[in-house]
């Protein structure tokens, strides 16, 4: 039987790179170029390996790994991080939740690396031996800039964590990028079931029409900034503001913030 792997990453000569590894130890390479088609690509069936980069537009490594350890809990395969930010993150590697880590560097030194965890998955699939899980090349140093811009990361996934309402992001295609911890409290459900899900999921079908409106609306006219309806969530008063995201002066999708009116209410 062939065996199937995952790659995952916004650079097109990587993941051209890591295909030809693969398909060299026969692996029928599967390739997405963002965390949100590598989702679409492993509902359509599980893989023996995934290959996945840790930043990326739209879902990222992280929201794109930690979908996959919630969605297939007792899928027996191994996630292999790739990043150029390997070396400056050693101290959160835990945190991320891969199996194993190469750090990107020189790809003749790469090609070794990765035989070599090919052939150590090889001996013993899943789960990894301990100690053995991080691949780095010789004379890579942390970065500054790399530093900065983790950093950086790290303050924005702090602001969504601790602001006061739910929020989503929308994809043109309607299907939902990202949601805070909030949202997923109003919308109670677990986020490996909202992520890359159509928007409309969310809302009953008496309430789609408006929902599309809205969006339409926004779409067709981002200089309105917002537009507001509400709608019945899970039995609570959703108030719902839509408003364009916008990304070098371009309609990229739609920026959804659920506030339940029966809290502000109550508090009032």
């Amino acid at each position: 039987m062939t065996k199937k792997a995952l790659v995952v990453d916004n650079d097109f000569f990587f993941v051209e790179f890591l295909t030809e590894l693969l398909e060299q130890r026969e692996y029928e390479v599967i390739k997405a170029y963002d965390g949100k088609e590598g989702i679409s690509k492993l509902e359509e069936g599980l893989v023996d390996i995934i290959f996945v980069d840790l930043i990326m537009p739209k879902i990222d490594g992280r929201q794109f790994i930690q979908f996959t350890r919630k969605k297939y809990p007792d899928g027996r395969f191994p996630i292999v991080t790739h990043s150029g930010s390997i070396i400056e993150q050693l101290d959160k590697l835990k945190e991320i939740g891969a199996d194993y880590f190469i750090a990107k560097g020189p790809l003749e030194k790469m090609t070794n690396q990765i035989n070599e965890l090919l052939d150590r998955i090889q001996k013993q699939p899943y789960p990894p031996p301990p100690g053995e899980d991080l691949f780095e090349p010789e004379n890579i140093f942390p970065r500054q800039d790399t530093a900065k811009l983790i950093e950086a990361l790290n303050f924005h996934r702090g602001i969504n964590d601790c602001i006061g309402v739910g929020f989503i992001v929308v994809d043109r295609d309607t299907k939902i990028m990202s949601v805070n911890a909030l949202a997923l409290d109003l919308l109670e459900e677990p986020m490996e079931e909202i992520l890359n899900q159509p928007v409309l999921s969310i809302f009953s079908k008496e309430e789609r029409s408006v929902v599309i409106g809205t969006l339409k609306g926004i779409a067709q006219k981002p200089d309105q900034k917002r537009l507001s309806f509400s709608a019945t969530i899970k039995s609570k008063n959703i108030m719902t503001i839509v408003s364009p995201l916008v990304i070098s002066d371009k309609v990229a999708g739609w920026i959804l913030v659920l506030e339940d009116m029966e809290q502000w209410e109550g508090q009032a």
